[in-house]
């Protein structure tokens, strides 16, 4: 893998296969000029594209690529191809590439990036520890889902040991297998019509929500998901896709069916969503189309409800307390509010006193009868 040589840039092609590419929904039916305005809106290109009109081409790092079909394909190395590719070729996308590169753009550019510096290998085997290690802990990381897609591909392809590929990328095992694990998940919900990529509301799969997600006891429970560790290629039962299904429409919505995603943020949202597949009347409050905030409500025991909403309302009368003296001007509405206020906290206090008194007595009972 130590030989460059150079071939021409009209012969060689963007890699649809790239696990960086993937999360955005790119298959073998997705034309050069949408991978170009992919590329271009989500990776920085015009950095590169800059950098390159500027500096050069550097040859000490060439593309490595492989002969599929009578075609070069780069399989490391797409961003600089694309930047190259738009220094080339502007108007291949609707983008409008900026003055401050394009005027730099010289007849000595062109020429010296007519031809490429490339390293052609016999098969993507052959390459999967070099380029897994500069992208997934490396110079120039990848996103989780495309570490995924690199790790079931080296995996699932070429029979790599899941703790080989681990060790090749300088990562954990156990994190390797969670990231397979969760592309595993999406691609059966996939493979099965249960949830299908192009069903997803969002431009892009927010993959850390689900491989974070299926750690959880309540969505693990609610998947009857098989261990991390086993490595299964279908991680959730049948009698579960259907639950499966709806899992994956809170995380990411749907399309088809016109809903948004409940899960805005990891936090607190996902942790949320555990928490209402613990419970049989919050989940079937979700599945009604209520909102996440609703179902965590129900969700929850009535003594942690209990003790929130007392320490926050304790929070609220010291902060009404320090902006007495410049905020309260008298009026006598405000007054009457501040008098129920204390009707209503003396009639909770003596309710929890004759509780705690009750409890106290108990107690003792049970201490003599011992």
């Amino acid at each position: 893998m130590t030989n460059i040589e150079f071939k021409n840039l009209k012969d060689i092609k963007l890699d649809f296969r790239n696990p960086r590419l993937s999360e955005f929904g790119i298959n073998d039916r997705v034309t050069e000029p949408e991978i170009l305005t992919i590329l271009w809106d989500e990776m920085a290109v015009d950095e590169l594209m800059y950098s390159i009109v500027s500096n050069g081409f550097w040859d000490y790092e060439p593309l490595i690529v492989i002969q599929e079909g009578g075609e070069f394909i780069a399989i490391e190395g797409n961003r600089r191809l694309a930047a190259v590719k738009l220094i080339h070729n502007p108007s291949t996308i609707e983008r409008k590439i900026p003055a401050h590169i394009t005027r730099q753009i010289t007849e000595e550019l062109l020429e010296q990036t007519s031809n490429l510096p490339v390293i052609i290998v016999k098969t993507r085997e052959d390459s999967w520890r070099f380029v897994g290690f500069k992208h997934v802990n490396g110079p120039a990381k990848w996103g989780s889902f495309a570490k995924a897609k690199y790790i079931a591909e080296i995996h699932n392809e070429f029979n790599v040991p899941i703790n080989e590929i681990a060790y090749q990328i300088g990562d954990t095992n156990n994190t390797a297998q969670k990231l397979y694990q969760g592309l595993m998940v999406l691609e059966q919900a996939n493979r099965t019509k249960t949830y299908k990529y192009d069903d997803i509301q969002t431009s892009r799969i927010y993959f850390s929500h689900l491989y974070t997600g299926l750690q959880r006891e309540g969505i693990r429970n609610f998947l009857n998901i098989k261990d991390v560790e086993d490595e299964a290629e279908d991680p959730v039962p049948k009698d579960r896709l259907q639950n499966l299904g709806e899992v994956l429409q809170w995380l990411y919505g749907s399309k088809k069916n016109e809903v948004q995603p409940v899960i805005k943020s990891q936090n607190p949202d996902l942790k949320y969503l555990d928490e209402v597949l613990q419970s049989a009347e919050a989940t079937y409050a979700l599945r009604a189309g209520e909102s996440l905030s609703y179902a965590h409500e129900l969700s929850r025991s009535s003594d942690a409800l209990f003790e929130e909403n007392l320490l926050a309302t304790k929070r609220s009368l010291q902060k009404a307390r320090a902006h007495l003296t410049t905020g309260y001007k008298g009026e006598e509405s405000l007054l009457k509010v501040a008098g129920s206020v204390a009707d209503l906290a003396d009639d909770l206090y003596r309710e929890m006193e004759r509780v705690y008194q009750k409890q106290r007595g108990n107690e003792r009972k049970s201490r003599m009868s011992e």
